[in-house]
């Protein structure tokens, strides 16, 4: 079987493997303390070139998600989401279940064919109509939430950033942006937002190690000290702290050395490229124009028993009617040629 369905179904790139078996027997702090967590911050400003940043280690998105959240969202405060946004969609209601609203607003009027973006429009002409209708039985919004690349696997290009930024700085709200792809938005050829633009325009990101080589963890990055008041003690709180901090410093120090986070991710790009090119060879149609590691084409049954007789699993991402669906195919890191090699010949036989 050839798995196209996640960007996480192997374990972690060599070097960061190599370099745990090398220190697994060295000694160190926990709980962040320790040299490796030290020495990844460091490499992680550099990489920023960020004066100020507070860098934190948590194990996977969805923790990190409601941990930001949870701290800088006030009882009453939800958060502005696009619809198809991971705290909305993909969470179980995570960040619900700690009191605070998803406030998701949509661009299109048909979800399908979206590419899960948050308009700068729609934006602030929602936080406009609240501020002036004023009403304090409604919740309130208390922060924006992002991601790069989108679920749909579309970039948000540097202009639109900026443009969202300057909304949230209007109606004084933090802007957070999810990273848990981020290598592979960093390493598409058509990106043109980079970290120090994140740390430039954004309060809050992260930046994924999950789905981006490591075995797991993501590394957050407040901007500014206005919003991580009390971080610490609310991932303790909360059970989101890793006593063995160094298991996310080493793979991070390892992921920010010579390029690595990036320089990883870009076969996983044209890879999917090429998948995506073989797909529009057949005439099919995408939900979204995704130049990363996610594609979304729409296949008939036949066509994805096609896929399925040749050994090849992807997910559905949702339905269109009774003979057709959206398909999702994600490249990662660990992608192999061959693999691509053999969905291509698949694909031709349609």
């Amino acid at each position: 079987m050839l798995k196209f369905e996640i960007d996480y179904a192997e374990g972690c790139l060599d070097e960061i493997l190599n370099e745990l078996v090398k220190t697994n027997m060295v000694q160190s702090d926990g709980y962040r303390l320790d040299n490796y967590c030290k020495s990844a911050s460091e490499k992680i400003k550099e990489a920023c070139n960020c004066e100020y940043l507070d860098v934190h280690y948590l194990v996977g998105g969805t923790q990190t998600n409601k941990a930001v959240l949870d701290t800088i969202l006030r009882p009453y405060e939800g958060v502005v989401s696009p619809l198809l946004g991971h705290i909305n969609v993909h969470e179980a209601g995570a960040i619900e279940a700690g009191g605070h609203k998803v406030l998701a607003l949509s661009n299109e009027d048909e979800v399908i064919d979206s590419e899960g973006k948050l308009s700068p429009v729609v934006l602030e002409n929602y936080l406009s109509a609240h501020k002036e209708k004023d009403d304090w039985h409604m919740v309130e919004p208390g922060a924006v939430y992002i991601s790069q690349p989108t679920e749909r696997g579309a970039l948000y290009t540097k202009d639109e950033l900026i443009q969202i930024s300057s909304i949230c700085k209007k109606f004084n709200l933090p802007l957070f942006v999810d990273g848990a792809r981020l290598s592979y938005a960093l390493a598409s050829d058509k990106n043109d937002v980079t970290l120090e633009d994140l740390a430039k325009y954004c309060d809050i990101f992260y930046i994924g190690g999950t789905k981006c080589g490591s075995l797991f963890g993501e590394a957050i990055c407040f901007t500014n000290d206005k919003y991580n008041k009390g971080f610490d003690r609310v991932c303790k709180q909360k059970g989101s702290i890793l006593a063995k901090g160094r298991l996310l410093g080493l793979q991070f120090d390892v992921l920010f050395t010579d390029n690595l986070y990036i320089e990883a991710s870009k076969k996983a790009c044209e890879y999917a490229l090429r998948i995506k090119n073989a797909f529009e060879k057949k005439g099919i149609e995408f939900i979204a124009d995704s130049y990363t590691n996610q594609q979304f084409p729409k296949l008939s049954k036949k066509q994805q028993k096609i896929l399925n007789d040749d050994g090849i699993t992807f997910c559905t991402e949702c339905k269109i009617d009774n003979e057709n669906d959206v398909v999702r195919f994600c490249t990662s890191w660990a992608t192999q040629e061959e693999a691509v090699k053999t969905l291509e010949n698949s694909i031709n036989k349609f």
